[in-house]
């Protein structure tokens, strides 16, 4: 299992590196907007020997102008599934900054469980 999430970090930290890159920032730059002290935390995650807390993955996002789930999975759309499109069509009152970082908590959520659609801690 650890395996497995090693794997899926330096994924996420290739995704981080080329889309850092694509942008023109260096790891610095990059380290500075997430507030780390040194470029060396982000040179740990492009090679995905630290992980990323999901709320700098979003700071990430952002910056890089991609979505949370670009780099957790690789994923170009944008679009979320149609239940949750109609419930965000619902409420008038959320700006696209609000279903940014709900977009955000889905993708957190589905990276907290395994295939089966349990969560981690459900599966021992």
């Amino acid at each position: 299992m650890e395996n497995n999430d090693q794997k899926r970090y330096a994924e996420i930290g290739a995704r981080i590196k080329e889309a850092r890159e694509l942008e023109g920032l260096t790891q610095l730059e990059l380290a500075e907007k997430l507030q780390y002290k040194s470029p060396t935390a982000i040179s740990l995650i492009e090679a995905g020997e630290r992980r990323i807390q999901i709320s700098d993955l979003e700071v990430v996002a952002r910056t890089l102008h991609r979505t949370v789930g670009y780099f957790i999975n690789g994923s170009t759309e944008s679009a979320s599934q149609p239940s949750v499109q109609i419930a965000l069509r619902a409420d008038k009152q959320l700006d696209q900054e609000d279903i940014n970082r709900i977009e955000s908590f889905i993708d957190a959520l589905k990276i907290s469980k395994g295939n089966d659609g349990r969560r981690r801690s459900d599966s021992k």
